[in-house]
């Protein structure tokens, strides 16, 4: 896409408009992404209620966020992956596995910390 020469505000503006279609993309056509929201949905409210202060509360919601960003990351990859061809491709499956390990690698880090905040 060529540069399209918007500053400030307009910037602002399409960047956000571009961020919610992505959003609404992921939540259309992504499973984990949405079961992934129904639990932020359900834990957030918990990790008010069961942080102690504002610094644990944060870790305890970060960790569900951080959750959300690397499963939209991941989407990205796969989607790329998928736009370049179904046929399969020892890299291919490399950057998919990839991407899947830090998806796990970000449910992990929250049951880590949810466990070190809450025990």
């Amino acid at each position: 896409m060529a540069y399209s020469g918007n500053r400030g505000l307009t910037r602002i503006i399409k960047a956000a408009g571009y961020s919610w279609k992505g959003l609404r993309s992921t939540f259309r056509h992504e499973a984990a992404f949405r079961q992934e929201l129904l639990a932020m949905i359900v834990l957030v409210p918990l990790a008010l209620w069961l942080g102690d202060n504002g610094v644990e509360r944060a870790l305890l919601i970060g960790s569900l966020f951080l959750i959300l960003i690397v499963e939209l990351l991941n989407s990205g990859i796969e989607a790329a992956i998928d736009r370049i061809g179904r046929d399969y491709h020892d890299l291919s499956a490399r950057a998919k596995d990839m991407g899947s390990a830090a998806v796990l690698l970000s449910i992990l880090h929250a049951v880590v910390v949810w466990l070190l905040v809450l025990i």
